[in-house]
């Protein structure tokens, strides 16, 4: 029972984790129809700004406030130079240059951080854990983690259905052309989103660098799985990557613990059992 209550727990933390990261791909893939594949170096970024910052100020929740706005301003930035001018090129060129974007990204990585692992240290008041059973313990940083996911999750979901930019933004997902012709600029509605998903990849890796350290090569591995949760769910569904995000978070635990060798196989056989009962995803349209 034990064993089963902490793969749970850690099945929920990896899984909101996710959700961060993948809810800022679902938004820019559903709402700019740009495949995206630079959007784990996002995470991968948040991670290592987790590293530098936390350097400066000691704590990786002041980190966290300074390297959202740092990551939505890159976010910006990247959107102006690159990504706004794909808007209506082909995925193919798409996938090209944001393919080029991971090499930049990489290579920066490498310059300034170095080719190995570096540890983020814990705030050390919540560097202890809490009694769950008589015999078992958890991680008060991650049951922290996991309270800091739900609250920013809350967050983007009120922003999304009872703001006026969030109204604006699934306007511009089913019908980008009666937006623009209400006087509203899309191009500005656009740098928003893609800010916006950057800084959440981002917010992923910082509040995970703790938990998994820094390394090269992170990003990449938290894209495609954060493609798998956009399959799920469904493209441009919130709803969907968070239900999403938790199916895989879970499978992932369990999996680790009863089929080790398989555990990463039974991710991809989710996705290839949904996609065969519902083929555009759990809340996705035709």
């Amino acid at each position: 029972m034990s064993l089963i209550l902490v793969q749970i727990l850690n099945g929920l933390q990896y899984g909101l984790l996710l959700f961060l990261a993948a809810s800022g791909l679902t938004l820019v893939f559903g709402i700019l129809g740009v495949i995206n594949l630079a959007h784990g170096s996002f995470y991968m970024i948040g991670a290592y700004m987790a590293l530098t910052l936390t350097s400066y100020t000691g704590d990786i929740f002041l980190a966290l406030a300074a390297g959202i706005p740092l990551a939505f301003l890159v976010g910006m930035a990247i959107e102006w130079l690159f990504v706004r001018h794909l808007y209506k090129r082909d995925h193919l060129q798409q996938v090209l240059l944001t393919f080029a974007l991971i090499l930049v990204f990489n290579e920066a990585q490498q310059s300034i951080w170095g080719n190995y692992p570096k540890s983020i240290p814990m705030p050390s008041y919540l560097s202890s854990s809490i009694s769950l059973t008589t015999d078992l313990g958890y991680s008060v940083y991650r049951l922290a983690l996991m309270a800091i996911c739900v609250g920013l999750a809350l967050l983007m979901m009120f922003v999304i259905q009872k703001t006026r930019v969030g109204r604006l933004i699934r306007a511009a997902e089913s019908n980008p052309e009666m937006v623009e012709a209400l006087g509203f600029d899309s191009r500005v509605l656009f740098r928003v989103v893609f800010a916006a998903g950057a800084a959440l990849a981002a917010a992923a890796g910082m509040l995970a660098a703790p938990v998994e350290s820094a390394y090269p090569g992170i990003g990449e591995r938290v894209l495609i799985i954060s493609f798998v949760v956009v399959v799920i769910g469904g493209i441009g569904s919130i709803r969907g990557a968070f239900l999403g995000s938790l199916l895989i978070g879970l499978a992932d635990a369990f999996g680790k613990v009863f089929v080790p060798k398989f555990s990463s196989v039974l991710i991809y056989a989710l996705m290839a059992l949904v996609l065969v009962l519902r083929p555009n995803g759990l809340f996705g349209r035709s």
